[in-house]
């Protein structure tokens, strides 16, 4: 496996690897109902966010996406064939590392409120603390690096 540092050619893979997701699934269109398009992602790229993607026999599999003024990480996606193999776990220490060398030392995710989730148990499993029920049902997670 090898992660690596997403690019701008990169960002149609992050989508299609977004909505590919079995578990938290959305359309491009519920997507970009929150603001989140391939222009504004190239623009984020562009200020104090990265993105990584992880890479399995030349396959783009998985991607992190985190973004240093707000602390947090902000998107975090395998491909449900890959699940399992490691790639989450490497990006989202690829992901805690950089926010740690932007002088983040407590950071934040949101993920859905539920239990039987994979990533819920995941990000308990990787010591992310759970901090609270936001209003829109999701689940906030907080982990000091």
């Amino acid at each position: 496996m090898r992660i690596r540092v997403a690019q701008s050619d990169d960002i149609e893979t992050l989508f299609v690897i977004r909505t590919s997701v079995k578990e938290n699934y959305q359309s491009r269109a519920e997507i970009a109902a929150l603001g989140i398009t391939p222009t504004t992602v190239a623009g984020m790229l562009k200020t104090n966010c990265r993105a990584w993607i992880a890479d399995i026999d030349r396959r783009s599999v998985g991607f992190s996406i985190a973004n240093a003024d707000d602390r947090t990480i902000f998107g975090l996606f395998v491909l449900p064939e890959f699940e399992g193999r490691g790639a989450g776990k490497a990006l989202l220490q690829q992901a805690e590392n950089w926010l740690r060398s932007r002088g983040c030392s407590d950071i934040w995710l949101t993920t859905g409120n539920d239990p039987n989730l994979r990533a819920y148990g995941f990000y308990l499993h990787e010591e992310w603390i759970l901090d609270e029920v936001l209003s829109d049902g999701e689940v906030r997670f907080v982990k000091r690096i």
